[in-house]
């Protein structure tokens, strides 16, 4: 059992990205945050499916080519080897939990984003 306190972590790229709260050994637990216009990397998990669900804000997750708009509350699951992108086309913040499993250290394979 442990505990984590949101506040004692960071954003990957200082204002935006993943913010991990757990790290293995069995699963990913983070919270996102991205500000208007920002995005990251396609990409795809060889074993990892993931989850996004959004705390607040409006987003472009893109997943196999296809762009889905999703607002608070809502939920996508990506399975593994599907291609997956993120975008803020909107003028607020997004914030949103992901959370991937089993976990697979290096389970990552960037490719190039699609065009919107």
């Amino acid at each position: 059992m442990f505990i984590v306190d949101e506040k004692e972590k960071q954003y990957r790229f200082g204002d935006h990205g993943p913010k991990y709260l757990m790290q293995g050994p069995r699963m990913n637990f983070a919270l996102v945050q991205f500000m208007p216009g920002q995005d990251f990397q396609a990409h795809y998990h060889e074993v990892m499916e993931e989850n996004f669900f959004i705390l607040e804000g409006n987003v472009t997750i893109v997943v196999e080519g296809k762009a889905h708009n999703l607002s608070a509350g809502q939920l996508i699951h990506i399975e593994p080897k599907e291609v997956h992108y993120v975008i803020n086309r909107s003028s607020s913040v997004v914030r949103m939990v992901a959370s991937l499993a089993p976990y697979k250290d290096g389970d990552k394979v960037e490719v190039e984003n699609p065009e919107l």
